[in-house]
């Protein structure tokens, strides 16, 4: 079954879709992306990816491609049409097409909208589960915007690929003062000797990642404690566990950082159990087949 793509109010076939040369994503990457997790058909957590994606908007004075109630609808008819059961969507907005100047585009220059979708393959996510993955760790070099989801993303690119050349998974960056930032396309979490959760405030310096925001809740339906507060590498690897969230790997275990292994060099229990109760919390949830969606607003009603 070929894939399917939506670009710019048409559905068409995904080797198909194309964009302007001058499309400004393209030119300047001025543009934001959110990307969400598909789990049975549906899409986890859309009203907080879609909260943030209006913020990233609005932080970069980027106008709303299609009213905000369409896009809800246009994510799940991408996901209906590419029969994603259990995968990813992503949104791209730009600021649109004009003539390559680094001003903004005149006045009702209309941004451009990709939506697109794959399939993945659950067995294979629990398969890296059971192994954990590697970290390595990068100096920060990223702008100071990284709360915004850009599409400005080299740095990003060249970390990941040092860390696939060093036979890792995952890159951290890492402030001058030693302190960990957040994954290439990640959070970064620490579990200290006392059981306690570790994680960077979002507030500035890193992304509010939505896994990461549910994680809180799972947390404390868990009954763990959560420490928002830098931590530096040395931490990291004497720590009791260590693990990353996103909308893909939603808490993987971390097993080893620039070739040191934390604790005994597999996956903890704490970051396993964690993970099983989000996943349990996401299966209880049922379509409501009026909005082709979730039958409540946000998971986390299910932990409160």
């Amino acid at each position: 079954m070929p894939r399917i793509a939506y670009v710019n109010g048409r559905y068409v076939a995904h080797a198909q879709a194309r964009v302007h040369i001058e499309d400004r994503g393209y030119q300047f990457a001025d543009g934001v992306y959110e990307v969400c997790e598909v789990a049975r058909g549906f899409i986890v957590d859309m009203p907080r990816h879609l909260a943030r994606l209006k913020r990233s908007l609005k932080e970069l004075s980027i106008a709303w491609p299609v009213s905000e109630g369409v896009l809800p609808m246009l994510l799940r008819e991408v996901v209906r049409r590419n029969h994603v059961v259990n995968g990813l969507v992503y949104v791209q907005v730009t600021r649109g097409v004009a003539s390559r100047e680094f001003v903004f585009p005149a006045a009702g220059t209309r941004s451009a909208l990709v939506i697109t979708a794959r399939k993945a393959d659950p067995a294979a996510a629990a398969k890296r589960v059971e192994t954990g993955i590697k970290v390595v760790t990068v100096p920060e070099n990223r702008w100071d915007r990284v709360d915004i989801k850009s599409t400005g993303l080299l740095p990003n690119v060249l970390a990941k690929q040092k860390a696939k050349e060093a036979g890792a998974q995952e890159a951290w960056f890492v402030d001058i003062d030693g302190t960990v930032k957040e994954g290439g396309s990640s959070n970064a979490w620490i579990i200290t000797r006392d059981g306690v959760l570790v994680t960077r405030p979002a507030e500035h310096g890193i992304l509010r990642g939505i896994t990461r925001t549910t994680l809180f809740d799972v947390a404390a339906k868990l009954g763990l404690k959560i420490e928002e507060r830098g931590f530096s590498v040395a931490e990291a690897k004497a720590a009791r566990e260590a693990f990353i969230s996103s909308a893909t790997t939603i808490a993987m275990p971390v097993v080893e950082i620039d070739g040191a292994p934390i604790a005994n060099g597999h996956p903890g229990s704490m970051t396993l159990s964690l993970r099983q109760a989000f996943l349990t919390l996401r299966k209880k949830v049922q379509p409501d087949n009026r909005k082709g969606g979730m039958n409540l607003n946000y998971l986390v009603l299910l932990v409160v």
